[in-house]
């Protein structure tokens, strides 16, 4: 039977070891909750539309690093966009990296794991934050809202695809063209004949009948299509050459000169008349000409308004009937008397002399 001083003993060591690890479970409370025994810490706050399952002692990253961990979750009042209210304490380990203008994110762990709150100093410029400093907040889509657009994607997908066995069971029952195209046999049929002629037609080709054929396989078109080619080139040349008409067309300097001079008589000829030279000149330029012109074209004008108003002998010969039926009757007698002439000059020519 043990002693009172082994029991006393025992007792003691068994108190000693629980002391001990509560020491060093504390030790890994703190480090694990991103704190640390010597570093200072500040107290920092953060609104928020939804706390999204956030609790008390949540963990606080920066840039994905634990600093600290979620103090208390409140609703404030007079913020109705954003009235939950988070309260960090955090440790000044990464103080440089930690900004006024830091935003504090809500993020999951996974798909189901617990919420925590990352602050994300990346696009921050500002100075670094202090105790008690207010970092905006960001909106994040939550599990919900994944999960909301997910099943509206499910949902359209599932009416797409039943939209789809709704077409291939109409293309099944060989309605519609497609439904046709697949299950028609006269269609099949007619393809193939199709297939089979089309077969034929190159197989005359091939064999020089027809004239595609012989436009392939006869070597005769081939020679007179180089033929033709060789009195081209042969043109070319003698064009190139300056020989024939189009040749000393283009080649001979003659032409050109002839062409320049042409041009020069006829610049000049232009530069007479504008300067009221020669009869075109003075026809184009001189006053007292066309003033006389003007005036003979008016006397004209009048008299063939007179002509034509029936005044005077032209106007009565051109007019009056009776001149046109005497002057006709006149050239009448006037052909009958010399018929008759011809027919008996003695009659009309004989000269009868009396002396006295």
């Amino acid at each position: 039977m043990p002693s009172q001083k082994q029991l006393k003993w025992s007792q003691l060591k068994v108190g000693l070891t629980v002391v001990l690890a509560s020491i060093v479970l504390g030790v890994l409370i703190i480090l694990m909750s991103g704190g640390g025994l010597f570093t200072s810490k500040i107290i920092l706050k953060s609104y928020f539309p939804d706390a999204s399952g956030l609790t008390p002692g949540s963990p606080v990253r920066l840039s994905g690093v634990d600093i600290g961990n979620v103090k208390a979750i409140r609703v404030v009042p007079g913020r109705p966009l954003d009235p939950v209210e988070v309260v960090m304490k955090v440790n000044t380990k990464f103080h440089f990296f930690l900004r006024k203008d830091s935003i504090t994110l809500l993020s999951t762990a996974g798909v189901l794991g617990a919420t925590y709150i990352n602050i994300d100093s990346s696009q921050a410029k500002g100075p670094e934050a202090q105790d008690d400093d207010v970092l905006p907040s960001k909106e994040v889509p939550g599990y919900e809202e994944v999960m909301r657009a997910g099943q509206s994607s499910l949902q359209n997908m599932d009416a797409l695809l039943k939209r789809m066995d709704r077409i291939v069971a109409f293309v099944e029952s060989g309605q519609g063209s497609i439904g046709k195209l697949i299950y028609d046999p006269q269609l099949y049929n007619r393809v193939n004949a199709t297939v089979a002629e089309f077969q034929g037609l190159v197989n005359d080709i091939t064999q020089g009948n027809g004239s595609i054929g012989k436009l392939i396989e006869n070597d005769d078109l081939y020679n007179k299509a180089n033929a033709s080619i060789d009195k081209i080139n042969n043109l070319i040349d003698e064009v190139n050459s300056g020989n024939g008409t189009i040749g000393k067309f283009l080649k001979d300097p003659s032409l050109y000169d002839n062409a320049n001079k042409t041009v020069a008589n006829i610049k000049q000829l232009t530069d007479d008349v504008n300067a009221g030279k020669g009869a075109i000149g003075k026809l184009a330029k001189d006053k007292e000409f066309a003033d006389k012109l003007q005036n003979t074209i008016n006397r004209l004008s009048n008299l063939a308004d007179k002509l034509d108003t029936g005044n005077g002998s032209a106007a009565l010969f051109i007019r009056d009937p009776a001149v046109y039926n005497n002057t006709n009757k006149l050239l009448t007698e006037t052909q009958d008397l010399i018929k008759a002439i011809r027919e008996n000059p003695k009659k009309y020519l004989t000269i009868h002399v009396k002396v006295f």
